[in-house]
């Protein structure tokens, strides 16, 4: 995974890049703002008559063109099964997206646009849930059976021609070269940290192995969201959940998805809510038996490994270095508890 440079993340040139892409809608704006810069440089746009729009930048070399167009079909088929989800809007000509390119070097971006959708975050991955959620099993109740139909959307979804995705599947989590990096490298481990976390990448392994090689695998594995977190999910003022950011999407196991969803909200005073009401949710529209359900700290395992992947291969990040230590607390938790289940 290529790490990132302070010129390609310049928030000027991005600004001036954000700006530039409007021609291709055809769009007036009068307010252009960055609203969140990680993995994509993210802006809001009110055009002149006052809609909103969400842009998203792409880092270059985050996902061809192949796998940007693969996120944003599927995104579709699910607005068309009913799914709440951004609703993309295409360019002038009919482009799902457009690749312009980034001032004062080289490469160029990925820009798409999509319909604005209003609500408030379900929390942050650093804080967990928001101190304003009078419900949180009922919310999770809610959130678990938006997974499970989504599950079941892919499943049964045929992907068209030229599909392109990642794979969150053994070699993708725990492989010589993870999908986020090689996690047991990251600088900031202590010896005895990376012990346990390459202890525990051996048992996710063999775990992994042994569930790919099952009868009912293609029932448990496919599309998924990847990416569950509590910012990426908005609740409505009628209390239903919308589920944003897909640029995580790629196939794996579903219990991927259900350990997303829990990771950082594991040490929030709701998380018990919290859990119980995802997997009521959950099983009230899809299988999840409680053999699998006995598997979670297998992906609570293989989640926390990703985040610290993701960190190793940002060193620059700002956001990354001060999350570090948070995050290697977190995935030797799980990895110190996985060892002892198992």
């Amino acid at each position: 995974m290529r790490e990132r440079s302070s010129t390609e993340d310049s928030p000027a040139a991005l600004d001036r890049l954000a700006v530039s892409s409007l021609r291709h809608w055809n769009l007036q704006a009068k307010e252009v703002r960055l609203i969140k810069m990680r993995e994509n440089a993210v802006y809001r746009v009110v055009d002149t008559s006052d809609r909103s729009f969400a842009m998203r930048i792409h880092h270059d070399g985050n996902h061809s063109d192949d796998a940007l167009r693969s996120e944003l079909q599927w995104m579709a088929a699910l607005r068309d099964d009913g799914f709440e989800v951004p609703n993309i809007v295409p360019t002038m000509g009919g482009s799902l997206f457009i690749r312009s390119p980034m001032e004062g070097s080289d490469s160029s971006r990925q820009v798409d646009l999509f319909e604005w959708i209003d609500g408030r975050q379900l929390g942050t991955s650093n804080s967990g849930l928001a101190g304003d959620l009078s419900d949180t099993e009922c919310t999770y109740r809610t959130l678990g059976s938006l997974m499970a139909r989504l599950h079941s959307q892919a499943v049964a979804w045929t992907v068209p021609s030229g599909f392109e995705r990642q794979r969150w599947d053994m070699r993708g989590l725990v492989g010589e070269q993870p999908l986020w990096g090689r996690f047991w490298d990251l600088a900031a481990l202590s010896a005895r940290q990376r012990e346990i976390l390459l202890r525990a990448r051996d048992q996710v392994r063999r775990e992994l192995e042994s569930m790919t090689g099952s009868a009912d695998a293609a029932q448990y594995f496919s599309l998924i969201h990847a990416d569950f977190v509590p910012e990426n999910l908005l609740i409505s003022r009628e209390g239903q959940v919308r589920l944003l950011d897909f640029d995580d999407a790629g196939f794996g196991w579903h219990m991927f998805d259900i350990a997303t969803a829990l990771y950082f909200i594991q040490r929030d005073p709701q998380f018990a809510a919290a859990k119980a009401g995802l997997i009521a949710g959950y099983r009230s529209h899809r299988s999840l038996s409680d053999s699998q359900l006995a598997k979670l700290p297998v992906f609570m395992a293989a989640r926390g490994f990703t985040y610290l992947g993701w960190v190793h291969t940002r060193p620059a990040s700002k956001d990354g270095q001060e999350i570090t230590p948070y995050l290697i607390q977190l995935a030797c938790q799980q990895a110190d508890r996985l060892l002892k289940e198992t």
